[in-house]
């Protein structure tokens, strides 16, 4: 009798479970990433900023890195181009479509680089500087609702479903107000957590919001993060030959 009722109890967890699985709106948060991703692309203007990157590393010390960021997303599109510090002043990242390139004006040579690369050595992901997409890169497996300090938000819970990004796993804290993305985790193929994110300040840039605040935590070396700040914001239109390797090639002369 006492083993019936424990099955019986068992059964009915489980269909307490399912029935609350089955509650979650799953195509609400499909909505909310494309909402993400809406509002943070720029198909119709251009942007440039300048990016002051802070980087702590326990065994480099602190470093300042200051870039120059020129974005193009109708055609995808970025040119990064390092004003600080003095020794790497002129290198730079053209990505050209499928095509990421690294200039280094030393030998004067380009070489074929990819967006799952880490930026410099720094905590940030070339991937960072670029428009792409949580909407198609992504599928929603899970999410929870909860507050991240006093903002109300959906933890979100993704698997990617190409190889364009550079975790397969991660987490999504998403206001639920106005779809800002405040914090984010990013795992390894085995789920081991590789990278985490913060993001705690937004600008308002013609229709869309860009964050001027984010912070990168390396989850594996205790003590090394990267701290960027965006500055001197801009839709003003670029000259075509921005995104060009020309460009980068006389950046420096």
């Amino acid at each position: 009798m006492q083993k019936h009722r424990v099955m019986l109890i068992l059964l009915i967890c489980v269909s307490c479970l399912t029935a609350a699985a089955a509650a979650k709106d799953f195509s609400l948060i499909e909505q909310i990433l494309r909402k993400v991703d809406e509002q943070s692309s720029f198909p119709d203007t251009d942007l440039s900023a300048v990016m002051t990157m802070i980087i702590e590393d326990p065994e480099q010390g602190l470093e300042k890195i200051v870039v120059r960021h020129f974005r193009r997303d109708d055609g995808e599109r970025f040119l990064l181009l390092i004003e600080e510090p003095r020794t790497q002043r002129g290198q730079g990242y053209l990505l050209e479509g499928d095509n990421l390139w690294f200039y280094d004006p030393s030998s004067r040579k380009f070489a074929h680089t990819s967006l799952k690369e880490s930026f410099q050595g720094t905590d940030a992901r070339n991937a960072d500087f670029s428009q792409w997409s949580y909407a198609t890169s992504y599928k929603v497996v899970d999410y929870t609702e909860g507050t991240l300090g006093n903002f109300p938000v959906y933890i979100v819970d993704l698997e990617a479903v190409d190889d364009t990004v550079p975790y397969p796993y991660a987490k999504l804290w998403i206001t639920k107000e106005n779809h800002l993305v405040l914090r984010t985790q990013e795992f390894s193929l085995n789920k081991r957590l590789m990278r985490s994110g913060l993001f705690p300040s937004y600008a308002r840039v013609e229709n869309g919001v860009i964050p001027t605040q984010m912070i990168f935590i390396d989850e594996l070396v205790e003590g090394k993060k990267t701290q960027i700040t965006l500055s001197e914001i801009s839709t003003a239109k670029l000259p075509d030959n921005v995104f060009t390797k020309a460009f980068l090639e006389r950046a420096n002369r």
